[in-house]
């Protein structure tokens, strides 16, 4: 099993390098070449995607990214920034369904913003439209106008095939859980997604065990602070998906703990914590590593189709969180505070 390891900048090298340490714990066969992507890939290449780590990528059954960008680069033009990178493996990889569960784990309620009773037992499964949406329309960019004024464009755009695909695997992740899949828009202003709307009912007749809602994206954004418990599958585009599932985040206690998959459509995929590259932090071995452990994880369970390892990871996480130990982000009072290392050792030891 051949799996490109690309740890990216900021706390990426940190988070990566437990989530490797986990899996050779597995002793599976698994065949791990790292290259660099981000600001790395820029520093090396010239190119936050270097053409050495695209080909890699291609090559590799699945891909463990770390996370990508750095204040640094930020004055650097716009295509050589470290996002551009992870934008373009994303599409180059056509990998348009991008699945971020949002699990609490009842050892973290107290960590949570929100009260224990709002959030015990949320287990949450937003599945997001990648490849398409505002993020990749065009037109695009900012030019001037006759008036001297200048005037920034983005095109949201889906057709009806791009939102079908991703509806499907919406449907069959509900299928395996509650059977409850609501859909995220905003039809009553978007024609984009009125379409969106339209296609998601038609689609629903193929699942009939399926509970299909459709919920308007503001209000989803309140109703996952007021009652996040309702809902099961959430299935959205592009840049509803990427605020919904930050926001659904923070209901676990911390972006730290929050995995998530990029899949094409013969399930290879790209496997990355949600959160970003956080430099502040960098190098500092305060990194909450647990959602990029989980990441791996989901990596074995969605690609390489090892259901009984996939859970062993998952059960040493929560064994680990059952014995105390706590990154900084999830701390609280009589836990044992530890570095990103010690978390990866004692997921390693609860093995």
């Amino acid at each position: 099993m051949k799996i490109a390891v690309l740890p990216g900048d900021g706390i990426g090298p940190e988070i990566v390098a437990q989530a490797v340490k986990v899996l050779k714990a597995l002793n599976l066969h698994l065949e791990m070449t790292e290259a660099p992507i981000g600001g790395a890939g820029y520093e090396v290449a010239g190119d936050p995607l270097p053409e050495a780590t695209l080909k890699l990528a291609k090559d590799a059954d699945a891909v463990l990214l770390g996370a990508v960008g750095d204040w640094k680069y930020d004055k650097l033009e716009r295509h050589l920034r470290p996002e551009r990178g992870l934008l373009r493996i994303r599409k180059e990889l056509n990998l348009f369904a991008n699945l971020r569960p949002a699990l609490l784990y009842a050892e973290l309620a107290s960590a949570s913003t929100l009260k224990p009773d709002v959030v015990s037992g949320l287990d949450i499964m937003i599945v997001r439209e990648l490849t398409g949406d505002i993020y990749f329309g065009q037109p695009r960019g900012i030019s001037m106008l006759e008036s001297g004024e200048r005037e920034g464009v983005n095109t949201m755009r889906y057709n009806e095939s791009e939102i079908k695909r991703i509806g499907r695997v919406a449907f069959e992740i509900a299928m395996k859980r509650n059977k409850k899949v609501c859909s995220v828009d905003k039809a009553n202003v978007l024609e984009t997604t009125e379409l969106w709307r339209q296609v998601m009912i038609e689609l629903s007749a193929e699942y009939p065990e399926v509970e299909l809602s459709h919920m308007y994206v503001d209000n989803a954004a309140m109703q996952l602070i007021r009652a996040p418990k309702q809902f099961d599958v959430m299935v959205t585009g592009n840049i509803f998906g990427d605020i919904l599932s930050d926001e659904a985040s923070m209901l676990t206690g911390s972006i730290g703990m929050l995995p998530s998959a990029s899949l094409d459509q013969h399930n290879k995929g790209m496997y990355e914590p949600s959160h970003g590259s956080a430099p502040d932090i960098a190098r500092k071995d305060v990194a909450n590593p647990l959602a990029t452990i989980l990441s791996a994880a989901m990596m074995l369970r969605y690609t390489f189709n090892d259901e009984a390892n996939a859970s062993r990871v998952e059960n040493a996480v929560k064994k680990a969180l059952a014995q105390g130990f706590r990154t900084a982000d999830i701390w609280t009072e009589g836990t044992k505070k530890v570095g990103c290392a010690a978390m990866g050792d004692a997921v390693v030891a609860a093995l």
